[in-house]
């Protein structure tokens, strides 16, 4: 590989980490959450694409996948109460906020498209667009696994994580509906692994 095009890529995943690391500074949990994601997408994603360059946008785009909450404001983002429907509407749009700031990056489009669909579901019932099935990019899909995984078998201030088998139960039991039916075969067929990366609370050094 160019030594030119390692130090562009070096640039980018610390200007990457650096924005992540910006919303850790409000949000504690977020940065340590996103680096554990955004490694465990990857286990899914090698089973789809072969091409280094997608990998590498998956990465980004799961590293970023709550950077639009920059925006949201400090009284709704670190409410430990149940949001209100306003306030949900708010905190709902962080996908948008962080879809144009991701955009911005020059070759980012697939990682930015991550980030604005993070939050849909399988079956037509999420935000934003309220996309349905494959029409929601294939990185979101495969994300939206491993972020289910991640929150449920993580500590909360407000709860205590639940097993991995827990976790696992549940990601089967939403096949078509919340999860692709196709990232949850992934999923279960990367068990060992991820189950592994889950106990450790961190995952192997990207390839």
């Amino acid at each position: 590989m160019p030594s030119g095009r390692m130090r562009a890529d070096d640039i980018y995943i610390g200007f990457v980490e650096a924005l992540t690391e910006t919303l850790d500074l409000r949000e504690h949990e977020t940065g340590l959450h996103s680096k554990r994601v955004a490694c465990h997408t990857q286990v899914l994603a090698r089973r789809f694409i072969d091409e280094s360059e997608r990998l590498r946008q998956i990465t980004w785009g799961a590293l970023l996948h709550d950077i639009g909450k920059i925006g949201i404001p400090d009284h709704i983002l670190l409410k430990q109460a149940a949001l209100t429907g306003d306030e949900w509407r708010v905190m709902q749009t962080h996908t948008d906020m962080g879809y144009r700031i991701v955009g911005h990056l020059p070759g980012m489009a697939e990682a930015a498209d991550l980030v604005r669909c993070h939050e849909e579901r399988f079956d037509g019932t999420g935000y934003p667009c309220g996309l349905r099935g494959a029409s929601i990019p294939l990185g979101a899909r495969l994300f939206a696994v491993i972020d289910t995984l991640d929150a449920m078998t993580s500590d909360r201030p407000y709860r205590q994580g639940v097993s991995f088998d827990v976790a696992k139960q549940e990601i089967v039991r939403l096949a078509n509906v919340q999860f692709d039916p196709l990232a949850v075969e992934a999923f279960l067929a990367e068990e060992a692994i991820l189950r592994e990366m889950v106990a450790l609370k961190c995952g192997p050094k990207e390839r």
